[in-house]
């Protein structure tokens, strides 16, 4: 059975707030990004698909919001700390270790670590995965730790769909 990873950068985060990196909270614009490329991404998400986040704040409350667009219960966002890093070799690892019961996943996290990583996986370069930005690679490998190469399936960026 075949493997699909999708990046999901989290929404753009404030500055204004004296608060650790980790801590930092969404911009009110992240809001509306997250539901536009929610309700794009919609018909590509199956039901099968499990969810896991960052646990920073902006790339937790970027899965929640993401999962309720979707009108999908809290309880598939798992929060893995370890995703809570900017290093593509960390996340490379991670994603290679996951689960083999799990066929569809979806990370929320952060740059540069997405943008690299859909550079390495992908058959298409980006520059940079904006906030809010997704990325769905298709494998054709029935494991994880297999993974290597990949099909960009789909780009969604807010941007694109304003």
């Amino acid at each position: 059975m075949s493997k699909t990873l999708t990046l999901i950068r989290h929404g753009k985060s404030s500055w204004e707030f004296n608060v650790d990196d980790h801590e930092r909270p969404l911009k009110k614009r992240a809001y509306n990004d997250i539901k536009l490329i929610a309700d794009e991404a919609k018909p590509h998400i199956s039901a099968d698909t499990y969810f896991f986040s960052s646990s920073a704040n902006r790339a937790k409350t970027t899965g929640r919001l993401f999962l309720e667009h979707l009108n999908l219960s809290l309880y598939k966002l798992e929060i893995l700390p370890e995703l809570y890093t900017f290093n593509p070799s960390a996340l490379k690892n991670i994603v290679q270790r996951m689960d083999d019961q799990y066929s569809e996943i979806v990370i929320f996290g952060h740059n540069p670590a997405f943008t690299m990583l859909a550079n390495e996986f992908g058959d298409k370069q980006f520059d940079n995965i904006p906030t809010s930005g997704l990325v769905k690679l298709s494998f054709e490998n029935s494991s994880w730790k297999d993974c290597r190469k990949a099909r960009t399936a789909l780009h969604l960026f807010p941007k694109n769909l304003r």
